[in-house]
């Protein structure tokens, strides 16, 4: 017999036939041994599962599996009205709408790593770093406790505010204490390798750039394979413009906005930025926000050369057939490298709008080497735009954005970025001067083997 198929939309869920009442000897019974449920998830495929009648084909199985189809429906639709949709913008949530925030979080975690297995495969590279990354981990485990427990519980944290119509169109922001007038924001996009990015990435950078008078902006976005790189600096354009014309509502400042990125976060930051500034340099565009609404622009051990690294990556174990499909194939490279399209002469108005750039880099990364940033730094000077770099020598690619936050005491690279986003303005500066040295998250021997062993 032919398989039936049941469409069932999480949207609208349509009950299923009653069994029939008294079946006639010549009534032909429905075949349910190959019976197929289609359901659709909470993102964006459509996935097939097998239902196995749980008793032989006879009037008392169809009733039966009638009932446990029904019921599988009604706890569905429970799940999926218990799910919010609105906006976090108060700075305290009830109990239960934390545990439910929390145990969203976690399946969003869960379905990165179950990704990151699936499309890494299982090479002899990548299980050896996976097995690195599951020490690193355990190394770092306190202080990942104490950010995890800031962000979960802390009223200064409003989590999953929407800013577009994909699942992972939402944001997080780390708000001062002090209210006491509005404050500089940064948008920063989060890493990940374009696979495993989230937004609760960036909890210890807005963190600590709160307590300093500093609105943080944590951008979510699509990641592979849900979106390839076009999805991703889409949704990350759209978290900027949401940053751009909402954040005096929570207390920032629209004329002190600065875009950062870390990592591949970096890399679509930049490439946002500067198609955005193409779309401005063009006729006939509306575009939703300006790169003239940023004073600047914040990479933190990014790639914006991506014919200079695809190999790289490949030896690292991350496989060159999975990039290239992140990136959408070769040809789409010179798109999605800011300092290939930087140099082309038809864009040169658009160059013209970008904003100053400050490129930061450890000189011990060898996750994405310090040349890329340098690089990108020597061509932006060549074609007009104000470049800095700085870099951080003996830094790894994890050490600037997670030991060396967790150490304690003065961290260099927090310090410069501070200094930065704070010039010109004599009351914060002096605050800085002052401020207390950070808490030590973790024990300095322990963040010493974690950056021995980090797989990054």
């Amino acid at each position: 017999m032919q398989t039936q198929i049941l469409p069932i939309s999480t949207r609208s869920i349509a009950q299923p036939p009653p069994p029939p009442q008294s079946p006639s000897p010549s009534t032909t019974m429905p075949d349910l041994s190959s019976t197929r449920l289609l359901i659709s998830p909470q993102f964006d495929e459509e996935k097939a599962i097998e239902v196995e009648p749980f008793l032989p084909r006879a009037s008392s199985s169809y009733t039966s599996t009638s009932a446990r189809i029904t019921n599988f429906y009604q706890k569905r639709r429970r799940r999926n009205l218990s799910e919010t949709d609105g906006s976090a913008t108060g700075r305290s949530h009830s109990f239960r709408e934390r545990a439910a925030f929390n145990s969203d979080s976690d399946m969003i975690m869960t379905r990165l790593c179950v990704n990151l297995l699936r499309y890494f495969g299982l090479g002899c590279r990548f299980i050896t770093r996976f097995l690195a990354l599951g020490c690193y981990s355990f190394l770092i485990f306190p202080g990942l406790v104490q950010v995890g427990f800031y962000y979960f519980f802390s009223s200064q944290v409003c989590r999953g505010i929407v800013y577009g119509d994909q699942p992972r169109n939402r944001l997080d922001l780390y708000l001062p204490k002090e209210s006491d007038g509005p404050k500089p924001v940064v948008a920063f996009v989060t890493g990940g390798a374009w696979i495993i990015g989230y937004k609760a990435w960036g909890s210890l950078l807005g963190k600590q750039l709160s307590e300093r008078d500093i609105i943080v902006a944590c951008i979510d976005y699509r990641n592979f394979p849900r979106g390839t790189m076009s999805d991703m600096v889409k949704d990350a354009s759209q978290g900027i413009s949401f940053v751009c014309n909402h954040i005096a509502e929570y207390g920032g400042d629209p004329n002190r906005i600065y875009l950062m990125g870390q990592s591949a976060g970096a890399h679509i930051a930049a490439c946002a930025l500067l198609e955005q500034a193409v779309k401005e340099a063009g006729e006939g565009e509306s575009p939703s926000w300006s790169v003239s609404q940023l004073n600047a622009y914040f990479g933190l051990s990014g790639a914006y050369n991506l014919f200079n690294l695809v190999d790289h990556f490949h030896c690292r174990g991350f496989y060159r057939s999975i990039f290239v499909s992140i990136m959408e194939g070769e040809q789409s490279f010179r798109r999605f490298s800011p300092e290939v399209m930087v140099q082309e002469p038809d864009i040169k108005n658009a160059v013209s709008l970008l904003p100053a750039v400050f490129l930061i880099h450890g000189t011990g990364d060898y996750s994405i080497p310090s040349d890329a940033s340098k690089n990108f730094a020597d061509t932006l000077r060549r074609v007009g735009v104000k470049a800095e770099l700085l870099l951080y020598d003996g830094r790894t690619h994890t050490d600037i954005f997670v030991q060396d936050p967790m150490r304690g005491g003065k961290d260099q690279m927090f310090e410069d970025l501070v200094a930065i986003i704070h010039a010109g303005d004599s009351e914060a500066l002096a605050k800085d001067a002052i401020a207390p040295p950070k808490k030590q998250l973790v024990p300095e021997f322990m963040l010493n083997l974690a950056s021995s062993i980090s797989p990054f």
